[in-house]
């Protein structure tokens, strides 16, 4: 092995689209560059491998892949990975890399996104580079700087501090919390929200925030029915985000943020932000 060329780890996105009723034709929204190489690597690290093939006969459609489909090499990662999440460190991910070790390429895939950013991965990449491999991200969509983008705020200074509590008196605490933060210092607070939960959350930032706080969500990014809006004001607010739209938007319909909504106020999509 010490006499073999180690392979690359690439970090391969893959579109928002996922489990949405729709797709977005993936030649609009993953660039050909990033299918050339998914088309060409033999072995993948990946949450589940049923959808990891999906999405690589997706890939095939456009850019045929050099290596059998059924030939591929697909290794999940562990299921209290992808549930907990891997960034604490706690999980070794080095086995997984050995393909990479004997010289061939691999590629890391998350349901939708850039894997290791709001979704699992991490420690397979800090296993690449505690290995000596290199690590290669690849262009593609990520729902949290689209989200960004569109909200109209502090896009300088910001931070994402993943998903809020469950319980309704600790979330309006945190709403309260992030809302200080970013009405002191002008740091927009990022935050996601699953499907399911979206209309409480909504409930709970428009009965919780100061009526001056700039409020943005983000749906659906890269999808023909998705959307971003951004209001400050209370009234302005409720008027922009109101429940029934706001469940259309991303409830009925769980786009990806699609899998998530993106909100966004100085605060994934749904995305949202405060400023």
């Amino acid at each position: 092995m010490s006499n073999t060329a180690k392979g690359k780890l690439y970090l391969v996105p893959a579109p928002l689209d996922f489990g949405c009723d729709t797709q977005a034709p993936l030649q609009d929204v993953m660039p050909s560059g990033t299918l050339q190489i998914a088309a060409r690597l033999p072995c993948w690290i990946c949450e589940n491998a049923k959808s990891t093939r999906a999405y690589l006969k997706r890939v095939n459609e456009l850019q045929p892949l050099t290596h059998a489909l059924q030939s591929l090499q697909i290794q999940e990662l562990p299921r209290e990975v992808h549930k907990k999440g891997d960034h604490t460190g706690n999980f070794d991910a080095r086995p997984l890399l050995m393909a990479a070790m004997e010289g061939r390429d691999m590629g890391l895939v998350s349901e939708a996104g850039m894997p290791a950013i709001a979704d699992p991965g991490s420690s397979v990449v800090r296993a690449a580079h505690d290995l000596g491999l290199q690590v290669v991200p690849l262009t593609g969509p990520m729902s949290l700087m689209l989200a960004l983008a569109a909200s109209g705020l502090n896009g300088q200074n910001f931070a994402f501090v993943g998903y809020l509590p469950q319980d309704g008196g600790e979330r309006s605490q945190r709403i309260r919390e992030l809302e200080s933060l970013a009405l002191k210092t002008g740091q927009t607070q990022l935050f996601i929200e699953t499907p399911y939960r979206n209309t409480a959350l909504l409930q709970a930032l428009l009965q919780t925030l100061q009526g001056n706080t700039r409020l943005a969500l983000s749906c659906g990014l890269t999808m023909d029915q998705g959307w971003s809006r951004s209001a400050s004001q209370r009234l302005e607010a409720r008027k922009t985000f109101g429940t029934a739209g706001f469940a259309h938007g991303f409830l009925h319909r769980p786009l990806k943020s699609s899998r998530h909504t993106t909100h966004t106020a100085t605060k994934k999509p749904a995305r949202s932000g405060l400023s």
